[in-house]
């Protein structure tokens, strides 16, 4: 995620980083183009394209993109609370363990694998493989114990729900102060699986075809509308309507998978570096 003055409109306007113009030149390029053909075919053979036709389609294009922009934004804004609820929960649960735990190993344990449960979360958002920044929190053996899971940040609860019921077996937790423990457990479950109903479950390939269709139609076909009242600015009026268009159809994909490492996705290292900052401090 890209940190910036919202009020520094100049370099905004002036900042590539982040910005989906560069991968939007080939396409407003081309449609400048098509405004050079344009105009010599309306000069040398009167050809053009009537306006009521092509205004009424870009109407309804206008609220297809609309809808796609929000479509995406609900989904990185979705994400990002569940996040953001992991980060309450592991506050949350760091409390409670500095509170309610006595036993010095079992509060150590937990201040490696509430850090370590967010960071194999990340990294399975992430479509990694590997430990990633969990490895330095993790022994040896539950590497080991790791290798050739699925679901490795849920083992990691498993291992925190046993610890909770070693502590209350040996008569140090009571059951009231289990649940509340415990509870902390499912929604560190519920957050990641929401999470990842957002990473297996793209904008339906029909709508996401059907837009991108019509915004090139409509793009491609828009110098032969503009060429009989624009003249030869055509070919610049229409690369800056491309330019629009397409790149409203491009942020939206830019946004809908949140987890990534664009500089428009959430910054999840940031937010792993102040879970295992809090939970330090909770349980020093």
């Amino acid at each position: 995620m890209i940190d910036y003055e919202a009020r520094a409109w100049l370099p905004i306007l002036l900042q590539l980083r982040g910005s989906v113009i560069p991968r939007l030149v080939p396409r407003v390029l081309i449609t400048g183009a098509l405004g050079v053909v344009a105009m010599l075919l309306l000069e040398r053979r009167g050809v053009k394209i009537p306006t009521l036709g092509h205004t009424l389609v870009g109407v309804a294009l206008g609220l297809l993109l609309v809808f796609r922009t929000n479509a995406s934004y609900d989904r990185y804004w979705e994400g990002r609370r569940l996040v953001g609820s992991i980060v309450n929960r592991s506050r949350d649960l760091a409390r409670q363990v500095a509170a309610y735990l006595e036993d010095p190993e079992a509060r150590a344990a937990f201040r490696r694998l509430i850090p370590a449960f967010y960071w194999l979360a990340a990294q399975t958002l992430r479509r990694r493989p590997d430990f990633g920044p969990a490895e330095p929190a993790l022994s040896a053996e539950q590497r080991r114990a790791l290798d050739g899971v699925a679901f490795r940040a849920p083992m990691l609860t498993r291992w925190m729900a046993e610890l909770l019921r070693t502590e209350a077996a040996a008569g140090r937790l009571p059951e009231p102060r289990l649940q509340l423990l415990d509870a902390n457990l499912t929604a560190f479950n519920d957050a990641l699986g929401g999470a990842e109903r957002i990473l297996k479950t793209p904008i339906p390939f029909a709508y996401a075809q059907h837009i991108k269709l019509f915004v090139v139609l409509f793009c491609f076909s828009t110098p032969f509308v503009m060429a009989d009242s624009m003249g030869w600015a055509t070919p610049v009026a229409s690369g800056l309507l491309a330019l629009a268009l397409f790149g409203v159809d491009e942020i939206g994909v830019e946004i809908e998978d949140p987890f990534g490492d664009d500089p428009n996705d959430l910054p999840l290292d940031a937010i792993g570096q102040g879970i295992d900052a809090a939970v330090g401090e909770l349980l020093r």
